[in-house]
């Protein structure tokens, strides 16, 4: 926490460097964010905003003096690049082919292609589809389809973990931010702690013995609750924190055997972020994989579920039920944004940019001991920032000034859990794109 407010999602945004930075934007821009500040409902990690844009293109950010910023956030919506002109054509074109909606009841041509395109993509056994307008939501349906057709009603699922704002969303998410001051939320929600090599709380360092320490936690609560219906999680989390394959398998024999789902959220990982076309590709299978983000091509809003066909049997149920389920523009878009991913080789671009930036990292990492653990796979990547190598004392106001700085270079970090830099660009980078990150943040580096 800082100044009263959680680090665990972002960079604070009511500090005096946050501040400063304002300041020093020209007056058009201080008008417009008073602007904001005089009309949206004040939250925090939100109000009062950063900047304002002008533009989005590829990987970069424009603002309204025209400064670029190469964008190493972008909410996880931009894996085929902003403003894709695959994604604008398909748009424009539904939308004057004068179909940007579909009634429920009724279906469409790019609804029923982006469905048949997602279960070709994703690894075999993922058979159906539902769509939905957003993230929470969709992580809902996934709930809902777990507990209809295993009659149970609890979950496992971690803390830190961000799943939505919804009730139900908010409940398996870890993150006391999103449900402090709501009253009782879902009952039934049992958490524990998401894997961490770095920051495991007995020291270790062997990578087993760290997992059956986690999965002890898991196997306990399992034990004592037999009416658990999903183990819900990402399969790598948004910090980053990468868990290992025996991690993962070992869950999935567990959900196997004990007739639990087992639900992935890909909201940010999947569409070739992790250099596989979605994250659980470096895993297991799961019951229910859950889409979103760059589902909209970076263009419109949407989300989804795929599941197996033998979970297809609650019929006499709705469990999405959502006005825009259908929608085509947001299937057109999604379809092209899939379609530009694949063309332009950005999942393997991913892979192979995403190593580079780590090789390049750990250079930097050689140099500063401000830099205590560098986590990732593609272009998914997390710089643990920390005051002594020894104690791993977490560097929350370095991280900070590092992140301003880079800002001022024009590279747009994020900060998550106070300390960490997060880089997630969009996956249409290039190696000199990663080689200005380098820079830019070891001149931040130099002066701290």
């Amino acid at each position: 926490m800082i100044n009263g407010r959680s680090t665990e999602q972002g960079d604070i945004n009511s500090t005096d460097q946050r501040r400063q930075y304002t300041d020093n934007l020209d007056d058009e821009t201080r008008y417009w964010l008073e602007e904001d500040a005089k009309y949206f409902l004040h939250q925090a990690l939100s109000t009062p905003v950063m900047n304002v844009l002008s533009r989005t293109e590829g990987a970069y950010i424009y603002d309204l003096s025209g400064k670029k910023y190469l964008d190493l956030h972008g909410n996880g919506v931009h894996n085929a690049g902003f403003s894709n002109p695959l994604v604008a054509e398909a748009v424009m074109r539904q939308l004057n082919d004068q179909l940007a909606f579909t009634p429920r009841r009724y279906t469409n041509k790019p609804a029923i292609r982006l469905a048949k395109k997602l279960t070709e993509l994703t690894p075999v056994g993922l058979d159906r589809v539902l769509f939905c307008p957003g993230g929470s939501e969709a992580i809902e349906m996934a709930l809902a389809i777990a507990k209809q057709v295993t009659g149970k009603w609890k979950t496992l699922s971690f803390w830190d973990s961000y799943h939505g704002n919804g009730f139900q969303a908010a409940s398996v998410g870890g993150e006391e931010h999103f449900s402090t001051g709501l009253g009782p939320m879902v009952p039934g929600a049992f958490h524990v702690e998401f894997p961490n090599y770095y920051r495991n709380p007995w020291g270790l360092t062997n990578e087993t013995e760290i997992d059956e320490l986690y999965l002890r936690q898991i196997k306990i609560i399992l034990q004592r609750n037999p009416d658990m219906a999903a183990i819900v999680g990402e399969p790598i989390s948004s910090t980053p924190v990468i868990p290992s394959g025996y991690y993962w398998q070992q869950i999935r024999e567990l959900c196997d055997r004990q007739g639990i789902f087992l639900i992935f959220d890909e909201i940010i990982e999947g569409f070739g972020r992790t250099g596989k076309w979605f994250a659980c590709e470096h895993y297991v299978t799961p019951d229910v994989l859950v889409l979103g983000k760059s589902l909209g091509g970076g263009v419109v809003p949407f989300a989804g579920i795929l599941t197996a066909e033998k979970y297809n049997i609650l019929q006499h149920r709705s469990v999405g039920h959502f006005t825009h389920e259908k929608n085509p523009l947001c299937a057109a878009a999604g379809l092209a944004g899939i379609q530009s991913i694949g063309e332009q080789g950005l999942v393997e671009n991913a892979a192979v940019l995403g190593e580079y930036l780590k090789q390049r990292l750990y250079e930097l990492k050689a140099r500063f001991p401000f830099i205590g653990n560098i986590a990732g796979k593609g272009l998914h990547i997390g710089v643990d920032l920390v005051k002594d190598p020894s104690t791993k004392e977490r560097a929350v106001s370095e991280a900070e000034r590092i992140m301003y700085s880079c800002m001022d270079q024009g590279v747009a970090l994020k900060v998550i859990e106070g300390n960490i830099l997060t880089m997630r660009p969009a996956l249409c980078i290039t190696k000199d794109d990663c080689d200005w990150v380098i820079d830019a943040l070891g001149k931040a580096l130099v002066g701290i």
